[in-house]
């Protein structure tokens, strides 16, 4: 945690009738040790004015986003942090946002290069709690297209994720960036048509052949993803090579990441894109709820991982700081600063 960024004193609204004991050692030795058997007891603190409900904003039925969500969610309720928790079915990253600010959503996810340009534009309204895991950009073919790398979609059409969402704002980076887009010819004038469909109706769009290719961005391995591969025989296309160019025009947003060998039966190991996906709130969301929230992340992060994930990097310490630009809630800054000693 020597990289860690500065963070403010936990203001005093925040420590106002927060009672619970020094734990400090105990965080040390928890730390020290890695997350694994790591529990806060929760129920320890005393005069906390428990709001009577939370929303967090997810995605769509069969991704990541939804599946973390409605884990966030339980354990909000379960643990007591709020009366009620309850995850949304959204349209991805920008719909979490636009939610969040509407106060439609307590917390929502996000991928890390649509909050940060969210973040710039909203004058400071929108804060992080912690980087929650890494999303793997998916681009996926059938098998019997005969499209083996990304340089063969020119000329193709392409489902990139629905509108405000934030697979669609990473997938037109990367194709963008490539020169395949409308807006960036191919010195051959063939470009990669990008249509509006999410990760369900993409693949159906896929499985029915009027679309070559699925751009999905979400945890590893997907669910609806593992279902149709299982009658409909798929591909991943490496999209490691796009990442220089990528990074150089967008920011450095973007990793080179690993899908492992069987994530989805019979696909090899392929690289591709990786990018941050944080968990938001509002400035304005209370101190309480925030610390708190952060020792759930960080306390029972065995609980929060999906059942079906093997290929994430998941809420480990030194990660749920690296928020990528979007600043820390300054009770979350508080409180992994007094975790960390």
């Amino acid at each position: 945690m020597a990289d860690a960024p500065n963070v403010p004193a936990l203001p005093s609204a925040v420590r106002k009738g927060w009672t619970c004991p020094p734990r400090r050692s105990v965080m040390k030795a928890g730390l020290a040790m890695g997350l694994a058997g790591l529990f806060l007891p929760l129920t320890s603190c005393m005069a906390y004015e428990r709001p009577s409900s939370l929303t967090v904003a997810g995605g769509e039925s069969g991704g990541f986003y939804l599946e973390f969500s409605t884990l966030l969610a339980d354990l909000l309720q379960h643990e007591g942090i709020a009366e009620k928790a309850q995850p949304l079915t959204t349209g991805g990253s920008l719909d979490n946002i636009r939610r969040l600010l509407d106060g439609e959503a307590s917390f929502a996810v996000a991928l890390a290069d649509t909050a940060a340009q969210q973040a710039s534009t909203n004058a400071g309204r929108i804060v992080a709690l912690g980087k929650v895991y890494e999303n793997y950009v998916h681009c996926i073919v059938r098998q019997d297209s005969g499209i083996r790398s990304f340089g063969e979609l020119a000329g193709k059409t392409a489902a990139v994720g629905e509108a405000g969402s934030g697979t669609s704002l990473t997938a037109h980076r990367i194709i963008a960036a490539a020169g395949l887009s409308a807006d960036a010819p191919t010195s051959a004038g063939q470009t990669l048509k990008e249509v509006n469909l999410g990760l369900n109706q993409g693949l159906a769009a896929l499985r029915g052949g009027s679309v070559d290719a699925l751009f999905w961005s979400g945890g590893v391995p997907t669910s609806a993803v593992t279902a149709m591969n299982k009658d409909a025989r798929l591909s991943l296309i490496d999209l490691s090579g796009q990442i220089p160019a990528t990074r150089s025009r967008f920011g450095a947003f973007y990793d080179r990441v690993l899908v492992p060998r069987n994530s989805y039966q019979d696909i090899p190991a392929v690289w591709t894109v990786g990018v941050a996906n944080l968990l938001l709130c509002r400035d304005d969301l209370p101190g309480p709820v925030v610390k708190k929230t952060v020792e759930l992340l960080v306390g029972h992060a065995q609980d929060l991982i999906p059942k079906t994930s093997m290929g994430v990097q998941f809420l480990s310490p030194e990660t749920l700081i690296s928020t990528v630009g979007v600043p820390l809630h300054p009770a979350a800054a508080a409180a992994y600063r007094e975790l960390h000693g």
